[in-house]
């Protein structure tokens, strides 16, 4: 079931969703320090993703499915977001260099045909990036985030997922190691959560992000030969003269 966009955009409005935000767009800048003059898609609910690329990237769209809502997006400047069907984006092919899933895959009832979709208007050299609730982490425990929600995955079942649908993981890291509570106490230590899970407790991340590249198949190389077994049918005729008895003699036969 998809979350509302309006529940999204108002978790994100509070510190606990800033302080998400802040740990995820580090680990997405260390896996993209440059995406300078490339056509960067949000798919799901990934603005607070998207405003750091803004700057370098040569177009930037935040493409909201029509079951979770749309947003105008940004509050300062002519708007970069789509209302879309998941299931048959309105990009060409081949058309964005990086796509971004977030609030996304968790939510959708068919993840393979939007994982296909990104993968077609994914550039030949281009990047996916999933984030996803960890199965193992809290965040997918506590219903008072957008992570709450959905199906969590664990890393060897999104990299399954990735890999049934065209991709090639490349690389897996989590985030979010503080525990999704309100406490003022508990958010002023994020950076040290982080710190410290990353290095001691790395698979209990609240969140798995994951980068995967695009898989192309060649076709058959020019010249290749093929065989086929072929069987001819047997003609009706031959099949009722092995199939019937001996006739029998007449009797002024000799």
């Amino acid at each position: 079931m998809w979350r509302d966009v309006i529940d999204i955009r108002d978790f994100y409005s509070t510190s606990l969703g800033r302080q998400c935000q802040r740990q995820i767009n580090a680990r997405l800048g260390d896996m993209w320090p440059n995406v300078k003059g490339q056509s960067v898609l949000g798919l799901g609910y990934a603005v607070p993703y998207l405003a750091g690329f803004r700057e370098q990237a040569g177009r930037v769209i935040a493409a909201m499915p029509s079951r979770q809502g749309v947003l105008h997006w940004p509050n300062d400047g002519p708007g970069r977001t789509a209302l879309v069907d998941e299931l048959a984006l309105p990009f060409e092919d081949l058309s964005m260099d990086r796509v971004i899933l977030v609030h996304a895959l968790e939510y959708s009832e068919q993840a393979r045909p939007m994982l296909r979709e990104a993968w077609r208007v994914l550039a030949g050299g281009g990047r996916l990036i999933v984030i996803v609730p960890n199965r193992r982490g809290l965040w997918a425990r506590f219903e008072r985030t957008p992570f709450g929600y959905g199906l969590p995955y664990s890393g060897q079942q999104l990299s399954h997922t990735l890999r049934e649908n065209m991709f090639t993981p490349a690389q897996m890291t989590r985030a979010l190691f503080m525990p999704p509570l309100r406490s003022r106490m508990i958010q002023s230590a994020a950076g040290a959560w982080e710190a410290i899970g990353s290095r001691y407790f790395s698979l209990l991340g609240g969140v798995i992000i994951a980068e995967a590249t695009k898989q192309i198949y060649a076709g058959t190389t020019a010249g290749a030969k093929t065989s086929f077994r072929r069987y001819l049918p047997v003609p009706k005729q031959s099949r009722r003269v092995a199939t019937e008895p001996n006739p029998k003699r007449r009797s002024d036969e000799p």
